[in-house]
């Protein structure tokens, strides 16, 4: 079996009890060595994860889920690791402590003899959305853009990673609590097949490269849309509320379950 999870957000300053959500996450990870030949972690796995020159202790709060993951892959399953908009800061550290294999970008994959698009789904929208939505939508995603376009650059996270631990932890945490007390404030549902960026997306690449799946992240919503005969888009909620998942078997059929 393969399985395919995103948007844990462990280390959340948002939750009330930290660890007992990471357990949960753990407990599901773990679940899923009985039957598991390829994991894929599809992004913010981490509400923050940086890695700096220095030593980081903050890092020991995260220690039953790299303790899980390094024993998925000592079993040998292959976990593969996408970087979120939230977990982008990693350079060789997390593979180190649990052998993960980390994608730094969206791509194409054959997996159970399936072609699969599959990333965080961060940045990804159609070509033509500046002809699509209103001004306001316009202007936040451009703000999105420009911020993701600074947080990838190499130089600026160079710079990052020579903050101390407990500068660059503060900033980031403070951040990314911000933004999870905005969504469970907020909440975005589902915008409708004709505005929902990612599936406007998958549209797009379908009509020049025909994939059977698209598996994304990022949006915290439950989705499985079928495009055509022989297409489908799927949003993988999350495990920070929903603990939802999806699960293909070994002819390529895929579903989307939950743990709850």
């Amino acid at each position: 079996m393969i399985y395919f999870l995103s948007d844990a957000h462990i280390g959340s300053r948002a939750v009330v009890d930290r660890a007992e959500h990471q357990q949960k996450v753990v407990d599901l990870l773990w679940s899923f060595a009985e039957d598991a030949t390829e994991i894929y972690l599809l992004g913010d796995i981490f509400d923050f994860w940086a890695e700096y020159r220095w030593s980081d202790p903050s890092k020991h709060e995260y220690q039953p889920v790299l303790n899980t993951l390094h024993r998925l892959t000592n079993k040998g399953i292959k976990v593969h690791f996408y970087i979120g908009n939230h977990d982008l800061w990693t350079f060789g550290d997390l593979t180190k402590r649990t052998g993960v294999i980390v994608h730094r970008k969206p791509e194409t994959r054959i997996i159970a003899g399936k072609k699969v698009f599959l990333g965080h789904g961060d940045g990804l929208t159609p070509s033509y959305w500046r002809d699509l939505y209103p001004a306001a939508v316009r202007k936040r995603i451009s703000r999105f853009m420009w911020l993701r376009r600074v947080f990838h650059n190499p130089f600026n996270q160079w710079l990052f990673r020579w903050l101390p631990p407990a500068w660059g932890n503060e900033i980031g945490y403070e951040w990314a609590k911000a933004s999870r007390l905005k969504e469970l404030a907020k909440p975005c549902p589902y915008k409708g097949e004709q505005h929902e960026e990612l599936v406007l997306f998958a549209k797009e690449k379908e009509q020049a490269d025909h994939h059977d799946y698209y598996i994304f992240g990022h949006r915290h919503i439950e989705l499985q849309l079928q495009l055509s005969t022989s297409a489908q888009v799927l949003i993988l909620g999350d495990c920070f509320q929903q603990y939802t998942y999806a699960k293909m078997d070994e002819k390529g059929s895929i579903a989307l379950l939950s743990a709850v």
